[in-house]
Order: C-alpha cells, then structure tokens, then sequence
C-alpha cells in the first residue's frame, strides 16, 4: 500500500512546489512509483514539470468534484519517470463549491483510494493557505511534509498548523502524523537560521529532518526550463539536497517497517 504526503504549509514562498515536483523526480530516480498531485490553484507543478496547466483534459479540481475518475487525470512524465495530476486556476471555484458539497473533506481521500496501492508515494502540493483544499488534503494524507523557512514568522505559522494537524487527527483522519520539517533556503551563515534551527530541533527532535535545501541558483532556475532540479543540473546543491532528502525518507521507512515486523513477531 502506498502513503500519502501531505506537502503543506499555510505561509507562501518557503518552498512547497519546489519541494514537491524535486522530491516527486528524486524517489523516482530511486526506483519508487510515484504520483504528485498539485491542488494549488496556481499550477505551478505541471509548469515545473514543462506541462501546459490548462492543455490537459482533466485536472485535480475535475477529480475532486468528481467530475471524471482519478485514472484519466494523471499524465506519465516519462522523462522525469514519476506521474502528475496537474491542478490549475478551477480549483479557486473548487474552493467555494466545495463548502455546500457533501462529504466535502474526504472528496480528495475517496478518489484517491482506488490507485493507493498503485504507488510507492503519493505527494500532494498544498496550497498556501489553510482552505478547504488543504482540508482536502490533510484528510487523504497519512502524514505531512511541512517546509519551512528558518525565521520567526515562520515558527508562529507553524504552530497554527499544528493545531490544524491536531484538530484534523480529533475529527476525520486519526492516523495523520508529522511526516517531517524541511528548512528549506537554508543558510547556515545567518545566526538567525541557526537559533530558529535549533528551536525546531529542540521541540520537534527527529520529526525535523537532517537534510536541509540550501539557496541554490540552478534550483531557482529549474522551473523556468520546465525540469526538476535533478534533470536540470544533477550536480547542483539543491538537487543533491533533494535527492539526500528522498534517500532519507527511503531510510526511515525501512526502518520503521523493521520495527513494526519485530513488534508483530
């Protein structure tokens, strides 16, 4: 069975997309199946990924409203070797026409359960605001991926999405957990950087992951030819992060599924 993630975060510009369509391309390039969903209303995935966001037939906002079955929404990227739900400026409207749907949270959940077991990972690109989307989201999810830049602001955003987290865990998704913290434009020159580094491991511990993704130029430029990182410049510092990042998300799954086979013996 696959699991889901969550890539979220309610405070714009810290990095969700580019994480999202680099860490997609990084575990394909370690043999995973993977599937990225974009549900930002602003399409940057599919652009990041050198797809024309409104050339394709159905979108994330036709599979949330159910307006045709997951299967015929996703695109094969072959050159990057993972697949793509793009999402495009309909998902403003989903917005709105979902608060009068029914089942309106587990719409994302319910289309996606029939190709769960199809993928190693299933990474959703979150919108940048706490909506109904992001709900959406959550609720599918088995966990959440959250970066972050390292500054004050951003540990007061990060606090009101934990309280999301816990709220979601309290109502329709119980085993939702925290995937991991990802400072991402990391500078580890900046003293600020490092005192707000070292709170997020001081509180959070091993949820923040050792990986982080430095300011990198050829990562900035990557959208911009319609590549991930890894295709763009493999050699570069931000997809050496990025695929470090999947080779640690690798690691800790099998470590977990270790554990839960000594527990089960």
């Amino acid at each position: 069975m696959g699991k889901i993630i969550a890539v979220t975060n309610q405070k714009g510009g810290v990095g969700k997309t580019t994480t999202s369509v680099n860490l997609a391309a990084s575990l394909a390039a370690a043999k995973r199946n993977v599937l990225l969903v974009d549900l930002d209303p602003q399409g940057n995935a599919a652009m990041g990924c050198g797809l024309d966001k409104e050339g394709g037939r159905y979108s994330s906002y036709d599979v949330l409203m159910a307006a045709a079955p997951v299967s015929e929404a996703i695109v094969t990227l072959s050159d990057y070797g993972f697949s793509l739900i793009p999402g495009n400026a309909d998902l403003t409207a989903a917005e709105v026409q979902l608060l009068s749907a029914e089942k309106r949270e587990v719409r994302l959940a319910q289309a996606l359960k029939p190709i769960k077991a199809d993928f190693d990972y299933i990474l959703i690109d979150c919108p940048p605001s706490l909506n109904m989307l992001t709900v959406n989201a959550m609720v599918a999810a088995d966990s959440l991926l959250i970066p972050m830049q390292c500054e004050y602001y951003a540990l007061e955003g990060l606090s009101a999405l934990m309280s999301t987290l816990k709220d979601i865990q309290d109502t329709v998704n119980p085993d939702l957990h925290l995937e991991g913290i990802l400072r991402t434009m990391f500078d580890d020159r900046n003293r600020l950087t490092k005192d707000v580094s070292e709170q997020l491991i001081r509180y959070f511990g091993d949820k923040v992951f050792r990986t982080c993704v430095p300011r990198n130029i050829r990562l900035a430029e990557a959208p911009s030819h319609g590549m991930p990182v890894i295709n763009y410049d493999k050699s570069s510092r931000g997809a050496i992060a990025y695929i470090a990042l999947a080779g640690e998300m690798i690691r800790k799954e099998k470590r977990n599924g270790l554990m839960q086979k000594k527990n089960v013996v």
